[in-house]
């Protein structure tokens, strides 16, 4: 199947996703022209658009015959509209275990709430990602968190798990390992992962 990835900024989470021999990345689209991570779609020889147009951008991912749109540290607000068009095809990766801590600010308002557990989800996007980050959680991976962590250093080791997660969900997602019923996904074939 191949990929479509949306960044906005150093790319690690693209390059996790590169660095997958068993995943395709057919195209890389950011919201930022000074993004780390066109560099690295670059590198790999990816052809990338930088646009915070959403009609251009479904057209390039369409052009590139997209079967999944990741969002890999985006940080624009999909519409509604948007999100319809590729319903079901949208995958995020979100650094807390959600529904807790949604939004931008999810590392530091965990620490503030002196959360002893966070994590990283990674879901697929429903129309609900339009206020906050919502839809059918594919995996989630938990993390301890002691009383003098800070959010810089919990930030770095959730990328760690993003970066293994975010991969592992793809596969699943291209090998037909998974299945949305209501808003629960039955993964069918671990072993895909």
């Amino acid at each position: 199947m191949r990929v479509g990835v949306l960044i906005s900024g150093t790319g690690s989470n693209l390059q996790a996703l590169i660095d997958d021999d068993a995943i395709d990345v057919a195209c890389v689209v950011s919201d930022r022209a000074q993004a780390g991570g066109l560099e690295r779609a670059s590198r790999a020889g990816i052809e990338s658009l930088v646009t915070a147009d959403e009609a251009e951008t479904a057209a390039f991912l369409d052009r590139h015959e997209v079967g999944l749109v990741v969002l890999a540290g985006y940080m624009r607000i999909l519409s509604a509209e948007f999100v319809r068009r590729f319903s079901g095809r949208i995958m995020n990766v979100h650094p807390s275990l959600l529904p807790a801590f949604p939004g931008a600010h999810a590392v530091a308002d965990a620490v503030e709430h002196g959360v002893r557990v966070t994590g990283v989800t990674v879901h697929l996007v429903d129309d609900g990602h339009v206020a906050a980050d919502s839809g059918p959680i594919v995996l989630q991976e938990a993390m301890a968190v002691s009383y003098d962590d800070r959010a810089e250093n919990v930030t770095e080791r959730l990328h760690e798990i993003e970066h293994r997660l975010l991969p592992r969900a793809v596969r699943l997602f291209s090998a037909g390992g998974i299945e949305v019923v209501g808003r629960r996904v039955r993964v069918r074939d671990e072993h895909l992962a």
